[in-house]
Parts: C-alpha cells; sequence; structure tokens
C-alpha cells in the first residue's frame, strides 16, 4: 500500500477492525518512512454488477457514485455519514442478491429513492428533482403532494 502522503510503499498495520456486518476490514496504517497513518478497507469483491444506463451503454456498479449522489442530496440535512453507507451497503447487496449481473439504472435510483424518503424527505425531494428530471414547478409539486399523501416518516 503506498502512503497517500509521501507516496512510500511500505507501511506497518497498526490496527485492524471488522466493519460492515463483516464484509469489510479497516485497518490502521502507519507509514514506515513519513511515520504518518491513515486507513484503508478491505472488501469482498463480489461479482461484477453492470449498471445499464438509458443510451443502453453498461458501466460497472460504482457504491462511491451512489453515495456520492445520496451525500448531495443530504447537503446540510441531519443525515450523518455512516447512516448512507449503511444504505448503500444494503442497496449493494440487494443488488448482489439478483440473479442477475446486470441492472437497469432506473432500479438503482428507484432504490435511493426509496431509502432516502424513509432517511429524510427533504433529501428524497432534491433527489427527485434531479433523478426524476422535473420539467416545471408543477411536476415538483405533484411529487411533494404525493409524498404528502403517502405519510410516511421522515420528514425534515
Amino acid at each position: 500500500m503506498r502512503c497517500p502522503f509521501c507516496g512510500y510503499v511500505e507501511d506497518r498495520v497498526v490496527d485492524s477492525r471488522s466493519g460492515r456486518e463483516g464484509r469489510e476490514i479497516r485497518r490502521r496504517r502507519e507509514c514506515l518512512d513519513c511515520r504518518r497513518r491513515f486507513t484503508t478497507y478491505e472488501r469482498l469483491e463480489g461479482m461484477t454488477l453492470l449498471v445499464v444506463k438509458k443510451d443502453g451503454s453498461r458501466i460497472p456498479f460504482d457504491r462511491q457514485k451512489v453515495l456520492a449522489g445520496m451525500a448531495r442530496a443530504c447537503e446540510k440535512r441531519p443525515v450523518a455519514i455512516e447512516q448512507l453507507n449503511e444504505v448503500v451497503d444494503r442497496i449493494e447487496q440487494k443488488l448482489q442478491d439478483l440473479p442477475e449481473q446486470e441492472i437497469a439504472a432506473h432500479a438503482v435510483g428507484e432504490m435511493v429513492m426509496e431509502a432516502l424518503q424513509q432517511l429524510d424527505q427533504v433529501a428524497y425531494v432534491r433527489f427527485a428533482s434531479v433523478y426524476r428530471e422535473f420539467k416545471d414547478v408543477n411536476a415538483f409539486m405533484e411529487e411533494i403532494e404525493s409524498l404528502l399523501r403517502s405519510g410516511r416518516p421522515g420528514a425534515g
């Protein structure tokens, strides 16, 4: 592992812990040159999931991209990054459990929206406004009215 601070290639493991329900190992490392510490994560690589986009192109599933989109929707909201990581873990696990190796992008988006609706309704509306590409205020209002009618928890 290359040190992110000085680039030196030798380090020592200071601490290892299991995380994410045993699906990840967190290692605290110390660079043998600059003595700074950094954290690495090891995760079992599952089968490669491909996301089929609207244009028919296929890209590998990227949990960081999903996490970044959710984090953007949750900006200035009382949602901890740990909560978002847990949601992404659940989504990724659901996808891994599917018999198909390819999943439509809209299905991933729907999973994210469903999770955000439970977590924080403001974040849900933010995400939905981008994801569903609302064309005007009326479409936006219809989504909010639908949300209010559903009476779901997670209002903020």
